[in-house]
């Protein structure tokens, strides 16, 4: 069984940083396309950064420049280091495996919640 366990989220005012991790366990990590996503009150979640197993990258645009998603296959973990944090950037996050149509493999962990204060 996959288990994915998010951790980093806090509180943190605008402008500020978080990284946030994500452990994989249940599945071979190396294989997977892998991404983070949050979901905001009352919207729809969103893949906002990807991942592949080479390492290439990909960003929502609204988030180009101030995340970075790096992976360590060897640790089974996922990182998104979110740098010059705005108010929209509220949310919970929450890591999968991305499949064809951006859209998670796995159930979903509890995420976690990113908060920035104006």
């Amino acid at each position: 069984q996959v288990q994915l366990v998010e951790s980093g989220g806090g509180l943190v005012q605008t402008g500020g940083s978080l990284r946030l991790s994500c452990v994989v366990s249940g599945t071979i990590f190396s294989i997977n396309l892998m991404g983070w996503y949050r979901q905001a009150p009352g919207k729809q979640r969103e893949l906002v950064a990807s991942i592949t197993t080479a390492g290439t990258t990909g960003y929502k645009d609204s988030v180009k420049g101030r995340f970075t998603i790096s992976r360590e296959n060897a640790k089974k973990t996922l990182y998104l280091q979110m740098n010059s944090l705005k108010p929209e950037d509220t949310a919970v996050y929450y890591c999968n495996a991305v499949d064809f149509r951006s859209q998670g493999v796995y159930s979903w962990g509890q995420g976690t919640q990113v908060t920035v204060s104006s």
